[in-house]
């Protein structure tokens, strides 16, 4: 017998399998990664190096406004770290800049003060001048155009009206975006309910190049990156990060060229051989941003063969959103996912999704 430990959210549930009927044991070469150097010394060799752009600081001369877009608190993007240095930069080219931190929120609920302390750190709370996206309040966005797919593109006004955006985020692979980071601080980050429910609909996400890992033809992707332009993202910062939340790697640039050099690190070290099984055990981490069941499906297969899909999901924050219930309710944006495997939160009635059909672990058909 043999026992794996499955990441559930902060901590771990031990899986427990005759040997006999263990094909394999999947795990990223990333968490073995090396870096060599210190989280620190990583950043500041990313912002000392952009990729195809000038230096952060030689962008901030002369801009008196500039909007810095940070990640909100269900994303282990390692601010604490990174957001003094990227402030220090940007004043190095600008001691007199007027900045805001403006926090991605997508659709999510507000990001908390006390979560805002544990993400960046008190001094930057006390001393920096702060938004939040709020996607469901009109009077924070402005229209700028149509999108590839049609959509419209409404989004934050601070971003629209800054002399200097800039973006940090991390890169992973996207189970239906191809790989966060780079414009997706944009878009879903700071857009308007409309702009993100039409980005992630059904009609979106079904597209056979709507998938982990593929970012030519993929109408979510093309979105993005047409949104992150529209806006004019002058500059990115993103990390990589290993299974302990650590940063291992860094690039810093050009939207597109910084972003494509740390996909392009991130395929090397995530990508692993295609392996079939009756029965795929996984995770989608052990964090507290995983504990919600709009995370649940992220790490299940979409495509594959697979007769039983089962993920550890604690979904300890139930759902976390207003607009996820009639989402749920209508079972258009969750259609690929709920014939598999459902998960719901332990405080909760164990009973299906209202007509979405699915039962209680439900194996796919």
């Amino acid at each position: 017998m043999k026992t794996i430990s499955i990441p559930y959210y902060t901590s771990t549930l031990d899986l427990h399998v005759d040997e006999a009927n263990l094909k394999a044991v999947v795990t990223a070469k990333m968490h073995e990664y090396k870096a060599g150097k210190t989280e620190v010394e990583l950043v500041h060799e990313a912002l000392e190096h952009p990729i195809a752009s000038p230096r952060l600081r030689d962008l901030a001369k002369g801009k008196q406004k500039v909007v810095l877009v940070t990640s909100d608190h269900t994303r282990a993007v390692p601010s604490k770290i990174t957001l003094p240095i990227l402030l220090d930069e940007i004043r190095q080219g600008n001691p007199d800049a007027d900045i805001t931190i403006l926090i991605a929120t997508g659709l999510h609920r507000p990001t908390t003060e006390e979560e805002q302390r544990r993400m960046f750190g008190d001094a930057i709370v006390d001393h920096e001048k702060i938004a939040i996206n709020n996607a469901f309040d009109p009077d924070q966005f402005i229209h700028m155009g149509v999108l590839p797919s049609g959509a419209d593109f409404n989004v934050n006004k601070l971003a629209a009206e800054c002399d200097l955006l800039v973006t940090e985020g991390f890169i992973e692979p996207h189970f239906f975006a191809g790989f966060s980071g780079g414009r997706k601080s944009i878009l879903p980050g700071i857009c308007s309910q409309e702009t993100v429910n039409e980005n992630h609909s059904y009609k979106a996400i079904s597209s056979p190049y709507a998938n982990t890992g593929v970012l030519e033809h993929n109408p979510i992707h093309e979105d993005m990156l047409a949104a992150a332009k529209m806006v004019n993202v002058q500059f990115i910062f993103n990390v990589a990060l290993d299974g302990q939340k650590k940063i291992i790697a860094a690039w810093a640039g050009d939207l597109e060229k910084a972003h494509a050099k740390g996909v392009a690190f991130i395929r090397k070290w995530s990508q692993c051989p295609s392996i079939t099984g009756d029965i795929v055990v996984t995770s989608n981490g052990a964090t507290r941003w995983t504990r919600t069941c709009i995370r649940a499906p992220r790490p299940l297969p979409r495509r594959k063969p697979v007769r039983v899909r089962m993920v550890s999901s604690s979904c300890a924050a139930a759902v976390p959103t207003a607009w996820a219930a009639p989402t749920l309710k209508s079972s258009s944006r969750w259609a690929p996912w709920t014939r598999s495997t459902v998960i719901f939160p332990r405080s909760r009635p164990r009973r299906p999704f209202p007509n979405s059909g699915a039962r209680r672990f439900m194996p796919a058909s």
